[in-house]
């Protein structure tokens, strides 16, 4: 197959930016078009983007010279598929309008995450949830990431399920600042500071596990039946998110084995081969005080979720320590395997 046209909107934000990094030279991908805000729209990307920039040292050559247009699919004909970065403000219509014109849309947003015929999904973990796509009503398909936040905790907990269930679940998160997007949280707030609060985060931390390790049932997902808790805080660290995991299972298991599901897990994407699929899906640090996002963050690209401190828990089983990139493997990185995935199953349109 040729390459697939694709369109970035929200190019000028920060998972916009990701998008336009990872997809330089892509295999399967070729960018044709950047949408952003009309207050953007008809310049250069690299003029809007001269002091905004933030992701690397420069910006793709190719993307440059992209003139930015409006979100509208007028705006962006002869799209295959939109990566969608798009604040969820006004991500609802703009992607619902992608989908009726016949374009698959991957979305960062949360809007349709919970709707029962759209999965959202986790290219390792739920392959098997693309299945519900031909249920939707709209020519083009709509496909969601999760959450950042529980990106790296449902990888691990993956393998869990399979091997000793859940019956629930309690999690501490330590969010990046890049997580409230660019300029973000002002620097009087968080230096030297920790908030213990990000708006509307805990319920989609305690909804979105579910939903990712649930079954299909007459075309629709069905969440798992375990419960999650969630506290939710903002930290100083620019990119990363550090969650910290308690796990009541409903086997008997030890860390040995945890351990070893961990390290043999692959999921569809490292067996096809997918150019943004970590060869290490879980990477398990044996040091005391590890994963740390100093250290860890860019292991496997970004891609690969870094686990550490598994013990046992004196209210639950066992807990761990999840770290990610959540601009990469949270966002633009996962959007873009899933991508991968659908492409090289075959099932997006491509002529």
């Amino acid at each position: 197959m040729r390459k697939a046209k694709v369109a970035v909107l929200g190019a000028t934000g920060s998972v916009g930016q990701r998008f336009i990094e990872l997809l330089e030279n892509h295999e399967y991908f070729e960018v044709t078009h950047l949408g952003a805000s009309d207050r953007s729209a008809g310049n250069f990307y690299g003029d809007v983007m001269a002091s905004r920039w933030k992701v690397s040292s420069h910006i793709p050559p190719y993307a440059k010279k992209m003139k930015v247009v409006t979100c509208k699919p007028s705006e962006t004909p002869d799209v295959d598929l939109v990566f969608s970065g798009l604040d969820s403000d006004v991500a609802g219509e703009i992607e619902m309008n992608y989908a009726k014109a016949g374009v698959m849309v991957i979305s960062n947003a949360k809007n349709y995450r919970m709707q029962e015929d759209v999965p959202i999904l986790s290219a390792e973990v739920n392959p098997d949830h693309l299945d519900v796509l031909s249920f939707q009503k709209t020519p083009g398909k709509i496909i969601t990431n999760s959450n950042c936040t529980i990106m790296g905790v449902t990888i691990t907990l993956k393998p869990l399920m399979e091997n000793f269930g859940i019956e629930s679940l309690y999690v501490v998160s330590m969010q990046a600042v890049s997580g409230a997007g660019y300029p973000g949280v002002p620097s009087m707030d968080i230096l030297g500071n920790v908030i213990p609060y990000i708006s509307g985060e805990e319920s989609k931390v305690e909804t979105e596990p579910q939903k990712c390790l649930g079954k299909i049932e007459g075309g629709k997902i069905v969440s798992a039946g375990f419960a999650t808790s969630a506290h939710c805080n903002r930290v100083p660290v620019i990119d990363g998110h550090t969650v910290c995991v308690s796990v009541k299972l409903s086997k008997k298991t030890t860390e040995f084995e945890i351990k070893k599901v961990w390290a043999d897990f692959l999921g569809e994407p490292q067996k096809l081969g997918l150019p943004s699929a970590p060869a290490v899906v879980i990477d398990y640090k044996e040091e005391i005080d590890r994963p740390q996002p100093r250290i860890d963050l860019n292991s496997g690209r970004g891609m690969t979720t870094t686990v550490g401190r598994l013990r046992p828990d004196p209210l639950f089983d066992f807990k761990y320590v999840v770290l990610s990139h959540n601009t990469i493997r949270g966002a633009a990185g996962a959007a873009i395997l899933n991508a991968e995935l659908v492409y090289k199953k075959g099932l997006l349109k491509v002529d």
